[in-house]
């Protein structure tokens, strides 16, 4: 199937291996299926995950800032309060997640999709972009709206979200 023009490459799945030993931790996820791990304030700055699928995952105030995030999918996870700073993240999707107050603070995101998540007060600021698409986003309060330049949305978010857009280009709303 060939993506939609500019729409995000969809993460290669997972190949675990038959005699694969469980996974204890966050760092080294390598061909990983992870259902129902708590995670959560784990310290795993600099972590490499790769062709990994996390479902039901409790990560609320995990570290993961300089991580390397390759082909991996969040599915129904909670990322409250994670940290993500300067991390790279190439075919992630994240899909209905509570993002809650995430900071990617200057991380370089590239065939990335959020797909029903909760971004509430979420950080963006200087964010890299390539291939981006939020879909049924809640972006409340989210901080550096501006540096989401080239984000693909449906029409309808757009709308919705259109306040926060307007302050983030200075724009004065008059009744």
């Amino acid at each position: 199937m060939t993506p939609r023009k500019g729409a995000p490459t969809s993460p290669y799945p997972p190949d675990p291996a038959e005699d694969a030993v469980p996974v204890t931790g966050l760092d080294g996820l390598v061909d990983a299926a992870v259902v129902d791990a708590d995670w959560a304030n784990r310290q795993a700055r600099g972590a490499v995950a790769r062709r990994a699928e996390l479902r039901r995952c409790r990560l609320t105030g995990a570290e993961l800032a300089e991580a390397a995030l390759t082909d991996v999918t969040f599915e129904d996870c909670r990322l409250d309060l994670a940290g993500l700073r300067i991390a790279k993240l190439e075919r992630v999707v994240f899909r209905d997640c509570r993002m809650a107050e995430c900071d990617l603070y200057e991380a370089s995101l590239t065939d990335v999709l959020f797909e029903r998540c909760e971004l509430r007060e979420a950080t963006l600021t200087g964010v890299k972009i390539k291939r981006v698409e939020l879909r049924g986003c809640d972006l409340t309060g989210l901080h550096g709206a501006e540096a989401m330049r080239g984000t693909r949305m449906p029409w309808n978010d757009v709308l919705e979200n259109g306040p926060l857009f307007a302050t983030a280009l200075g724009l004065e709303i008059v009744d």
